[in-house]
């Protein structure tokens, strides 16, 4: 072993703060890994990390090799990729971050493709909610569904999404479907924390305008919110790829259509470092990704604003009597009102 593979191994465990973790995202055993970081550390003759059975941490050695390994690294994986970059195949290990959201609906489907056109590419995603050091983290490639202002980072625009107010039958069926924007105010939403909490942005008559809303809630994942829609929690704000396949299948029903906003800009963004060269693996992704709009398809086919309101009806009908029923089978006496 080398010891730039022990350093990588090293960097994966530091990073994860985990010994296990590291081997799954490497693709070595646990004992592996252990054996490569205890290598390391009877090399450079210092403790590198504080172990126990419940935490992982850098001891302050272990942090000033952390730090300083970041160049070393990049330059061997930048002369790796350039030297993997002049064949036709991409090969090699692409590690992409991505919202913890994102690898819902379609995106599973666009990772699942390139997966098996290119077989020789591992990729290594990881997820997270919060900001990416890409070139501290190794990261080849971030997804996002938000602008990106970061001057060190090439950005590319790879897909346009719109945006869905839906919710359950049963929840439609409970409180009403809203035939104008207006209407939502009087709803529970399940707010998207990345958007404002306290309004809805609307297109009526060509004019774009903001709707005040009842927040219940908010999250920073909308699959979370998608989940508690499902349940018939109340009704959600979302990137229509994430809430697709519900869509489809009925279990989400979407409303006010026609008053999304128009001159709207969500994207699905790409950027990576200016430092990081674009090897084949990573050249092939971004124009997979780019080209996924194919993969997409037409919007799915949702029922009709009538099949709708019957499914509404009839779910009301069923709870109107279920109220007669109770009433009926009742034995205690009402309160008496006070006059």
């Amino acid at each position: 072993m080398d010891g730039l593979d022990l350093i990588k191994t090293f960097r994966e465990v530091a990073f994860r703060r985990s010994f296990s973790r590291a081997a799954i995202s490497l693709g070595m055993s646990k004992a592996t890994v252990s054996r490569y970081v205890a290598e390391l550390e009877t090399r450079s003759g210092v403790r590198l990390l504080n172990r126990s059975t419940r935490s992982l941490s850098l001891t302050d050695a272990g942090q000033v090799l952390l730090d300083r390994s970041t160049e070393l690294v990049t330059m061997a994986e930048n002369t790796l990729n350039d030297l993997q970059g002049h064949g036709a195949h991409p090969r090699g290990r692409l590690r992409m971050s991505a919202p913890n959201g994102l690898i819902a609906g379609w995106m599973s489907d666009v990772i699942a493709e390139f997966i098996k056109l290119y077989p020789d590419v591992y990729v290594s995603l990881v997820f997270t909610n919060g900001e990416v050091d890409l070139i501290g983290e190794g990261i080849d490639i971030h997804l996002t569904g938000g602008r990106i202002d970061d001057m060190n980072l090439i950005v590319r625009r790879l897909v346009k999404f719109d945006m869905v107010v839906c919710a359950s039958p049963a929840y439609w069926a409970q409180r009403g479907i809203p035939q104008v924007p207006e209407d939502m105010a009087r709803h529970d939403v399940l707010s998207y924390s990345a958007m404002p909490t306290t309004h809805l942005p609307f297109e009526t008559g060509g004019k774009q305008h903001e709707v005040p809303v009842h927040s219940r809630m908010e999250a920073n994942d909308a699959v979370a919110l998608i989940e508690l829609a499902l349940r018939g929690v109340g009704a959600v704000y979302v990137p229509e790829p994430l809430a697709q396949s519900h869509l489809e299948r009925g279990a989400l029903v979407p409303v006010l259509r026609e008053y999304m906003p128009r001159d709207h800009d969500h994207w699905l963004y790409a950027a990576y470092s200016q430092r990081r060269h674009n090897s084949a693996a990573m050249r092939a992704m971004l124009d997979f990704l780019e080209q996924s709009k194919e993969l997409l398809g037409e919007p799915p086919t949702l029922p009709p604003a009538s099949a709708v309101s019957q499914t509404t009806c009839a779910l009301s009908r069923a709870q109107g009597v279920a109220r007669a029923t109770a009433s009926a089978s009742r034995t205690d006496k009402p309160p008496r009102q006070s006059r």
